[in-house]
């Protein structure tokens, strides 16, 4: 049995899945910086509460994060990345329906960017694609009610502008 452990200790560590979990911690602080943000300068309600949930699944999903990075031997970044860094600048200028518009749309292609990697290591039997694949669930969530958000918005703006076209037309004639 002493035999079988230190083979176990001794196999290779995939550095594809280091590589993922660090960027998977990189991403959950991101994110809490995101929903922070979306709390605190969201014009809407559904904005806000959005922001709470990133806050709060990411926050535990770091939590998890961070033991699978022990067990790779991998030390957990204490800092989002360049481009989420970028993303932040950026929506922290904005306010009201234009902070909530680039919100849902950045909140939509991030998602979308993440499952598409958690996919792709859910498909290992190591320790980062065990967690990958129990978060999946919870970024489809996030993504489905990101573009929700979005689609809601979208819609309003062209009943705007059928309204505008309405109007228009009236004067017209």
């Amino acid at each position: 049995l002493a035999a079988t452990g230190a083979l176990a200790q001794s196999k290779p560590v995939d550095k594809a899945s280091q590589k993922f979990i660090s960027s998977a911690i990189q991403g959950d602080i991101a994110e809490v910086d995101f929903g922070k943000l979306a709390q605190e300068k969201g014009q809407s309600d559904a904005v806000k509460q959005y922001g709470a949930m990133l806050v709060k699944d990411h926050g535990d999903h770091k939590t998890k994060a961070e033991q699978v990075a022990s067990e790779l031997g991998v030390t957990p970044p204490t800092g989002s990345g360049i481009g989420a860094k970028a993303t932040y600048a950026k929506l922290k200028i904005l306010s009201g329906a234009s902070f909530d518009r680039s919100f849902a749309k950045s909140m939509v292609k991030d998602h979308q960017e993440d499952i598409k990697e958690y996919r792709q290591e859910a498909t290992k039997a190591d320790a980062a694609g065990r967690l990958a694949k129990e978060t999946l669930p919870i970024l489809q969530k996030h993504l489905q009610e990101a573009q929700a958000r979005w689609r809601r918005r979208l819609r309003r703006n062209s009943l705007r502008v059928e309204e505008g076209r309405r109007i228009n037309f009236s004067r017209s004639g």
